[in-house]
């Protein structure tokens, strides 16, 4: 298999335009091209991680974070993330990450997370704007069905938990085909009106060139009218964090003692306990504090992140529970997740999730 196929896959569930302007998501070094039959998978990229690749004959690793986050002008070995470019690079071993993107989706980390502390009916906690556009489309009456399942299956028409989501309304058009044209309807060279329906439908942006080629595809008309607006919207599905409920309200205490448990954490940090039961349960993998005040106004009763400085706890201000797990337990379980995505799609190819512990923070 080549390596291009499982990127192309990550991407199709996490695609790179999801990540963060910061963020360097993707193929970091590595032939796209080249012959794989097998892949490990980690969080961080650490030499030790490229020595168990060589050991087992591993050529490509798949990672959370990025081992390049900022521009490098030189490769001399100075540093670690330039010792192990190197290491990696002598050893033919092709390097790809998946980190804001994974986060951004509604089933990436973040909903790992949710699971693992028993959230449910968890949604985007902010959720992105400007990732959505419109497409109005004129279709002759016998061909609107066909033409708007099209759509449908190409990816339009999905708003938060509902999907085949358009709008339709029934009106007149007008065109004239010149002697070149091959009409579906009308005669060339004559005017013509025919009783055609608009279409309206909404798309992730990512998805247009699938929605167009659905689009031409079931379209009747030699020439497709058509128009693409760009929204300001919140796309549901696609943002920082999430937000749901415990199937039963918990003393703040004994939440945060079954939350250390089921994530294994070595210790936590919190706000004070305000003495009162939590239910509504915000989280965040990674460096989450930027999202207190969102969770705060979607009046969660808990959010739990895996980093908070010092000063950001006192935002918690008598309104909520900020809980600090650490970067690492926060992320943990995004090698599962790396995992159960690619072996759904590739059922025969080997992939191995690294037993290396890459956090480098450590508690006494």
């Amino acid at each position: 298999m080549k390596i291009k196929e499982i990127i192309n896959h990550l991407e199709e569930i996490a695609p790179l335009n999801y990540q963060e302007s910061y963020d360097n998501s993707g193929l970091i070094a590595g032939d796209p091209n080249s012959e794989i039959d097998k892949a490990l998978i980690c969080l961080d990229i650490t030499e030790e991680i490229i020595d168990e690749a060589i050991n087992d004959g591993f050529k490509l690793v798949i990672s959370h974070h990025p081992l390049v986050f900022n521009a490098i002008k030189k490769i001399t070995g100075k540093n670690y993330v330039e010792k192990v470019l190197i290491k990696a690079i002598k050893n033919d071993i092709a390097l790809y990450s998946a980190h804001t993107n994974l986060d951004n989706i509604s089933s990436g980390v973040n909903a790992m997370l949710c699971k693992k502390l028993g959230v449910k009916n968890y949604h985007i906690l902010q959720p992105k704007a400007g990732l959505l556009k419109k497409l109005v489309t004129f279709c002759p009456i016998n061909k609107v069905e066909e033409v708007r399942n099209a759509l449908f299956k190409a990816g339009a028409g999905n708003i938060g938990n509902y999907d085949n989501c358009s709008f339709s309304t029934k009106g007149k058009g007008s065109f004239r085909a010149n002697e070149n044209a091959k009409p579906y309807v009308g005669k060339n060279n004559r005017l013509h009106f025919e009783e055609e329906e608009r279409i309206e439908t909404i798309f992730p942006f990512d998805k247009e060139q699938a929605v167009l080629s659905k689009l031409f595809a079931a379209h009747p008309y030699e020439e497709v009218a058509y128009d693409i607006y760009p929204l300001e919207n919140k796309y549901q599905n696609v943002g920082a964090g999430m937000i749901g409920e415990l199937k039963n309200s918990m003393d703040e205490k004994d939440f945060l003692l079954k939350m250390k448990k089921n994530i294994g954490a070595s210790c936590v940090r919190h706000s004070e306990f305000l003495g009162k039961k939590v239910k509504k349960i915000a989280v965040c993998g990674g460096s989450g504090s930027f999202l207190i005040n969102a969770a705060i106004s979607a009046r969660a009763d808990v959010f739990i992140t895996g980093e908070v400085g010092y000063h950001e706890f006192f935002n918690a201000e008598k309104k909520i529970i900020i809980v600090d797990i650490g970067h690492y337990e926060s992320e943990q379980f995004t090698k599962d997740l790396i995992f159960s995505i690619l072996n759904k799609k590739f059922t025969t190819f080997a992939l191995r999730i690294s037993e290396l512990n890459t956090n480098s923070v450590n508690y006494l």
